[in-house]
């Protein structure tokens, strides 16, 4: 099965909100994200890279879509459906514009919360609300999640399951397959060099790395049992 390179990004340019605590780092310039999409749409094969973005802000509708656009290329978005319509962050037109441009669409939950933080009912309530909204807004089952901050266990990931996901994406880096419920993501923040960049597009990381992303996603994977 081929391997895939999953590259995910937050907000671009100058954020139309006010961020949230750590968030910052996340967001690039608009230069920056160009640059990438123009190595991932010169690459020998476009369709190896996955590319995905998280939280709903404006910059997927005013800078992401018609860069994709221009470039031929397409991208998941994962919505948060708590900011919908509000100031800086994606419409529900602009869902919907998304959608009939051939982009994808998936839910990162209601608010920007961490779900292994919390309780069963909390969880439900992320993971099913949100969903139901955005299938009412996008008139087509919702499947796909995107895990906000990266943060899972068995438990969110039974959830998701139960619930009809048919997949999660996570921030575990390196690269994912396209038949996997669990597909890792790499993301990318404004303060990579060029190198660090290179590297993420061409697969590449160091062994020991890889090793501990390896037994992490096991242990989430695994724990709790329950």
């Amino acid at each position: 099965m081929p391997r895939l390179i999953g590259l995910n990004f937050h907000g671009i340019g100058s954020p139309a909100r006010e961020l949230e605590e750590d968030e910052a780092p996340y967001w690039l310039s608009e230069t920056q994200f160009t640059e990438i999409l123009d190595r991932v749409a010169a690459s020998p094969d476009p369709s190896a890279f996955v590319l995905t973005f998280d939280d709903g802000n404006l910059s997927d509708y005013e800078i992401v879509l018609p860069a994709l656009i221009q470039r031929g290329l397409t991208a998941r978005f994962f919505v948060l459906t708590g900011r919908l319509d509000e100031p800086g962050s994606l419409a529900r037109d602009h869902v919907t514009a998304l959608l009939a441009s051939g982009m994808g669409v998936g839910s990162h939950g209601i608010d920007h919360v961490a779900w292994s933080d919390l309780d069963a009912a909390a969880l439900e309530r992320e993971i099913v609300q949100s969903r139901d909204a955005l299938q009412t807004l996008c008139g087509h089952p919702v499947t796909d999640a995107g895990i906000p901050f990266g943060k899972y266990n068995a438990r969110v990931l039974r959830a998701l399951r139960r619930n009809g996901y048919r997949t999660a994406f996570s921030s575990d880096a390196g690269y994912m397959t396209d038949t996997a419920f669990l597909r890792p993501r790499t993301s990318l923040r404004g303060d990579m060099t060029q190198a660090e960049i290179g590297a993420i597009c061409a697969g590449r990381m160091p062994a020991v790395r890889r090793l501990h992303r390896a037994a992490g996603m096991i242990k989430k994977r695994i724990l709790p049992l329950r």
